[in-house]
């Protein structure tokens, strides 16, 4: 029997790393192969991997932030792949930096069509923001997770901020909870 949970999909996993050294970033776009690095666009060298999908911006202070994984454990490798890399290029690094976790973005789905009007009004509105002509989606701010979610007419929602993929799971109970309570869930 499958679950509210099972919906959850990880969407974008979001990690910072402190590599503990300063980095040349035109030497070191030059030195990385499918590295682009243009600083009137951006600041920092963009290191696109194709295993694990991701990319890995990575910035003159020597500070590291690897976005587009979909798993803990990809960004975790990722990370590692970069900094080996870098090794290999004689830049010295710690050989495992700290991997700092800062926003897992999941989706999930109610399965059913939501009444944004009733949720915003149920919910209340100190937690809520709800401006159908600025955005089509509700978000409600949770304190326990701290996260947001994004909930959308059709029943979809997006769960953001959380830093451990039980927050997404918390947070999809604790909506369908609430909705439930509310008399806005079947």
């Amino acid at each position: 029997m499958s679950t509210l949970t099972d919906t959850i999909q990880i969407e974008n996993v979001v990690a910072s790393s402190t590599l503990g050294a300063e980095l040349a970033l035109e030497q070191l776009a030059a030195d990385l192969p499918g590295a682009d690095y243009n600083p009137e666009e951006f600041p920092g060298v963009i290191y696109p991997l194709d295993d694990p999908p991701s990319t890995t911006l990575i910035f003159d202070s020597g500070k590291a932030v690897c976005t587009g994984a979909k798993t803990v454990d990809d960004v975790h490798e990722a990370l590692r792949i970069v900094v080996e890399d870098l090794r290999e290029l004689g830049i010295d690094i710690p050989p495992s930096p700290p991997v700092d976790v800062q926003n897992i973005v999941c989706s999930a789905d109610l399965d059913q069509p939501l009444n944004l009007n009733a949720i915003a009004i149920g919910l209340g509105l100190e937690d809520v923001e709800y401006e159908p002509e600025q955005f089509p989606g509700l978000v409600y701010r949770l304190e326990d997770p701290d996260v947001v979610v994004l909930l959308f007419g059709s029943g979809k929602l997006v769960i953001t901020g959380g830093s451990d993929p039980d927050d997404a799971e918390y947070a999809l109970e604790i909506i369908h909870e609430r909705l439930t309570d509310l008399g806005l869930l079947e």
